[in-house]
């Protein structure tokens, strides 16, 4: 994975702490207001990986209010080594190689490198490598210049509503398979799969009479949920031995999945994923293997 301190780069593995899994919190979080675009809508650019589901939440924003005139995208390659994230093609912004390379632009950092990233053109640095402050601007902040301005995916009125559930499908899903899948301990392991199928137990319940999480309309907190969703029996039932159930064997989950898929398929690719995990986690695949199954198909 990889890391950043005093300016230099290490290698590393994920942040751990007595066998447990701990995530880096997000520091470059500088908010773009609309007088910044008014002055120029394609100041920024989005990196991400279409493997990482806090980068595809992203993407997918993007794609749903249309913002493919004003914010360009650029993919890491599906591979991360022990120099990270890197770039099959140098980007064109400063023609780097490595994502590191970007975040070495704001000469205070200190952290890992990760995705996603909003990068300032007319300043040269990182703008936010925050999903959830990310998605929150894509809402309005661009809506000036976007195709779909009227689509509000985080409505005010429900705010209170989204940010609770939002927190939970983070502690417990999003997360979730993360703490299970990078536990170092078996007690620790076992407590979190099963932490994790409870969770899933009551989502195939809440979904049993709506379409989605909040009823009839897709939201925030769908689309934080389905980047994981959509990789968990792809990828999680294996690699991460999130392996009690298959997303296939709930049905009201399954048709859930497939309803956001639809709207979505082409922020999703099946192969970038599988090549990600199977390839880039030594400590659990040292051989690299990377699986022909599960033939889930949500295109059918």
């Amino acid at each position: 994975m990889g890391y950043i301190s005093n300016s230099k780069w290490f290698e590393g593995d994920p942040p751990m702490k007595d066998g447990a899994f701990v995530r880096q919190a997000s520091v470059l979080r500088q908010q773009v207001t609309k007088e910044e675009l008014a002055k120029n809508p394609s100041r920024f650019d989005l990196y991400i990986s279409l493997a990482c589901p806090w980068a595809s939440r992203t993407l997918i924003f993007w794609r749903l209010k249309g913002l493919e005139d004003v914010i360009d995208v650029h993919i890491v390659d599906p591979y991360m080594g022990v120099d990270g994230w890197h770039f099959s093609e140098p980007e064109p912004n400063i023609g780097a190689n490595f994502l590191r390379d970007l975040y070495f632009c704001s000469p205070d950092y200190e952290g890992r490198v990760t995705v996603p990233v909003l990068w300032d053109k007319q300043e040269g640095c990182i703008r936010n490598n925050e999903s959830a402050d990310i998605i929150a601007m894509m809402n309005h902040v661009w809506d000036d210049y976007a195709k779909y301005p009227d689509l509000d995916l985080i409505p005010e009125a429900q705010k209170e509503e989204i940010e609770g559930l939002n927190e939970w499908i983070y502690e417990h899903i999003n997360n979730g398979v993360y703490r299970t899948g990078f536990a170092q301990d078996q007690s620790i392991y076992e407590s979190e799969c099963r932490g994790l199928f409870q969770a899933l137990d009551e989502l195939e319940l809440r979904l049993q009479a709506t379409d989605y999480l909040l009823g009839d309309a897709l939201l925030e907190p769908d689309i934080r949920l389905f980047v994981t969703l959509i990789r968990f029996d792809w990828v999680y039932v294996g690699h991460f031995k999130c392996n009690l159930r298959r997303i296939a064997d709930y049905p009201n989950l399954s048709r859930y999945v497939k309803r956001i898929y639809d709207q979505v398929k082409d922020t999703v690719s099946k192969d970038h994923i599988k090549r990600h995990y199977y390839e880039s986690h030594p400590w659990i695949n040292p051989n690299q293997i990377v699986p022909i199954g599960p033939e889930t198909d949500y295109s059918k």
